[in-house]
């Protein structure tokens, strides 16, 4: 009830409705509201002819009338009246509701005359008045009735009188005996509230009263409350009441108004068959705008535990991150550590070696003063026998010690600078260039199979992403077989969408996929398509009626789990007494196959299954159950074709042990054909073959069966024939 409430206030006031109206426009608004936002026009442009009430506008009138709004989406927050140059403007103002309306007009003095003439009526309403909606600003010229041309809006009116009523005060137990408790339920059949303790006691949910509708107290009190109808008077006929309904001009009528009014030539129908029919209707239409409601109700709880899985999420990456960081400052550090510890080993280094070198010169310097001063002291004595008899050792050494400080004896054996330079430029470009990269693969291709095509010897393919897929793509890798059934080979490698591939061989078969890959790897290849070259050098238009040949086995990876595949993945069986489905490994989308499948074991009559499917036919079924294969299905006496478990064309003949089944697919014609022991079998199966499709079959534990595929066309079916009827033999 709290949402509805809204719904039950007037655009102008925000307040609930008092006495609302109707408008042309299908839009209400409180009477008194109406009244303050009138608007007078000038005499010269309102014409008799173009007056109007809410109970006499066609909707073309009022379309004409719209071009007079005094409202504008282009300008600045005022109103003028359309076409009037001179005509005075009214600034627009806001109602709490949101939109935009217009306050009243200058007071103009009250005519002579009175237009309404009873007790408690409106004062009158200034000549060539114009209201304008609040809510859609379609404006509206009044007739001589004013306000009273309009219809009340009496439903309005009673559900908001409801509505303040069930607002008013709780609803109390009417079988407590001494201090009522709040009742918690209404009984629609009893007519009486109850309180959870009372309801236990007095109506239990069981016996005669199970079948009580109980209902909550609100709800009950606005049904028990109901008014009875109440009967309305024609707006243009005050006497008279409503009682029939314009079906042109969708609104009550009386009969004074099918007599003399403008409803006389139009279709009206009873009022209580109408009033029917469009509860009928809007019930209709409820129903569908409640599961709307529940669809949306399910989409909030979805967003709503979108927002719980963010937020953890978001909590979860944001310590990942920082314990992230955090694990590259602590290498740093300890890279810092390893660095420092070289450095300090290299000041350790080149002290020493100074230190060393300091020692060896003080020593050194200290011999040298020492045999300096000797030998000033022997230059003075003055015995020059005794001066001969050492001075050519002395001269000796000073000569040595001379040469002991030669060259290199004064040089620094190390400089002060430290020959250490931290290389720290790729680590801070690096740290510059740290950001989020996506963690998974993409999703595999989609191949456009209007797109694909082989024109002589050349195949083009094309591909997109999947719908909705936001996981970056920095490329794509296509991979083409030998056109014999060899290894894939990587044909392109790029950002394009679109590869052709010249060069190929003529009339060869080759197996094309695809796949894409970012910086966290290779996703998954696509669907496999097999793409037929030409016989030889052929234009396009004659491509289409080339026959193709092509070689392919069954699909393991498809299967189900119940199929047996051995002989290279050519014979297949199952271990189930249930149908299985096995798909071919390759589809096709263009020009004509044929394949056939012998028997080589057929035990107890079973009904093994033959045809073409889409890759998402059920795989635990015959063939043909869904609306995704188109299979004939054969015993050993008759067969039958089978589309969406639809059975038709039955046809005698059927298959045993060493028969051959042989399936023919044109896509120039879209038709498939059917045959046994090299005769066809029935009409044609079916028509509007299009698209791609996998050859296909099924059996259980009783059959056998190995395909034979790179046959040619048989010699009874001419491709590129005009339209068949029946059998093509």
């Amino acid at each position: 009830m709290d949402e509805m409430e809204e719904e039950l206030k007037c655009p102008v006031c925000g307040s609930f409705f008092r006495e609302p109206i109707i408008l042309p426009c299908s839009h209400n608004i409180c009477l008194a509201c109406a009244r303050n936002i009138l608007v007078q026009t000038p005499d010269a442009e309102s014409p008799q002819s173009s007056r109007a009430s809410g109970s006499g506008v066609s909707d073309y009138d009022y379309l004409d009338l719209d071009k007079m709004s005094l409202y504008s989406e282009a300008d600045s927050g005022y109103g003028s009246y359309g076409g009037f140059v001179s005509a005075p403007t009214t600034p627009c103002q806001k109602s709490p509701n949101g939109v935009r309306v217009f306050p009243p007009a200058v007071p103009q003095p009250p005519p002579q005359h009175h237009l309404l003439g009873h007790p408690g009526s409106l004062p009158p309403i200034p000549r060539n008045s114009c209201i304008t909606c609040p809510q859609c600003h379609r404006s509206l010229i009044l007739d001589e009735r004013g306000l009273r041309g309009f219809a009340k809006n009496r439903v309005l009116e009673g559900v908001v009188d409801r509505y303040q009523q069930s607002k008013a005060a709780a609803l109390k137990c009417q079988l407590c005996e001494k201090s009522p408790n709040e009742a918690t339920v209404m009984c629609e059949q009893c007519d009486v509230f109850y309180c959870d303790p009372c309801r236990l006691r007095c109506h239990p949910p069981r016996g005669p009263l199970a079948k009580h509708r109980l209902v909550p107290p609100a709800q009950g009190h606005i049904s028990r409350r109901t008014s009875p109808r109440k009967i309305s008077t024609c707006t243009e006929h005050e006497l008279e009441n409503l009682s029939m309904y314009c079906v042109q001009c969708k609104m009550p009528v009386c009969y004074q108004c099918l007599e003399e009014g403008k409803h006389g030539t139009h279709e009206v129908k009873a009022l209580g068959a109408m009033w029917k029919l469009h509860k009928g209707q809007l019930s209709q239409a409820l129903n569908i705008l409640s599961d709307r409601a529940t669809e949306a109700k399910d989409f909030l709880v979805q967003l709503r535990n979108m927002v719980q899985h963010i937020q953890e999420n978001g909590v979860e990456f944001e310590a990942c991150l920082v314990a992230q960081c955090d694990a590259l400052i602590d290498a740093l550090n300890r890279r810092k550590a390893q660095l420092l510890t070289r450095v300090n080993k290299e000041h350790e280094h080149k002290l020493k070696v100074v230190r060393d070198q300091i020692s060896h010169c003080t020593v050194k310097l200290r011999q040298t003063t020492g045999l300096m001063e000797y030998c000033l002291e022997v230059i003075k004595e003055n015995d020059p026998s005794g001066f001969l008899q050492i001075s050519d050792a002395l001269i000796r050494r000073v000569h040595i010690t001379e040469g002991q400080w030669g060259k290199g004896t004064l040089t620094p054996r190390m400089t002060s600078d430290f020959d250490l330079t931290l290389d720290s430029g790729p680590l801070l470009q690096t740290i510059h260039q740290l950001d989020f990269v996506q963690m998974k693969v993409p999703s595999a291709p989609m191949l456009q199979l209007e797109e694909c095509c082989t024109i002589n010897n050349s195949a083009t393919l094309s591909w997109k992403q999947p719908p909705l897929s936001t996981i970056a793509v920095d490329g794509y890798i296509l991979e083409l077989d030998d056109g014999n059934g060899g290894q894939f080979r990587e044909v392109y490698v790029g950002t394009e969408t679109i590869c052709t591939v010249d060069g190929l061989h003529y009339n060869s078969t080759y197996m094309s996929r695809v796949k894409a890959f970012n910086a966290s790897g290779v996703g998954q290849y696509s669907k496999t398509l097999a793409m037929q070259t030409s016989e030889t050098g052929q234009s396009p238009c004659d491509m289409q009626t080339l026959p193709t040949v092509a070689w392919f086995t069954f699909d393991p990876t498809s299967a189900h789990p119940d199929i047996i595949l051995s002989n290279d993945n050519l014979t297949v069986t199952c271990n189930s007494y249930d149908d299985r489905v096995v798909m071919g490994n390759s589809g096709f989308s263009r020009g004509v196959h044929y394949w056939e499948i012998t028997v080589d074991r057929y035990d107890n009559h079973p009904d093994p299954a033959f045809g073409v499917a889409r890759g998402d036919v059920l795989k635990d079924v015959m063939l043909g159950k869904d609306d995704q294969a188109w299979a004939m299905y054969v015993d050993n006496n008759r067969s039958w074709f089978m589309h969406n478990n639809s059975h038709t064309n039955r046809t005698d003949g059927g298959v045993s042990k060493g028969a051959t089944v042989g399936v023919l697919l044109d896509f120039t014609r879209g038709i498939l054909i059917f045959l046994i022991n090299d005769e066809q079998q029935g009409p044609v199966a079916f028509e509007g073959i299009e698209g791609l499709y996998y050859p296909s079959v099924s059996l259980n534990r009783n059959v056998q069966v190995t395909l034979h595929t790179g046959l040619p066309i048989p010699d009874f079916y001419t491709p590129g024939e005009a339209d068949l009827s029946g059998s093509v033999c």
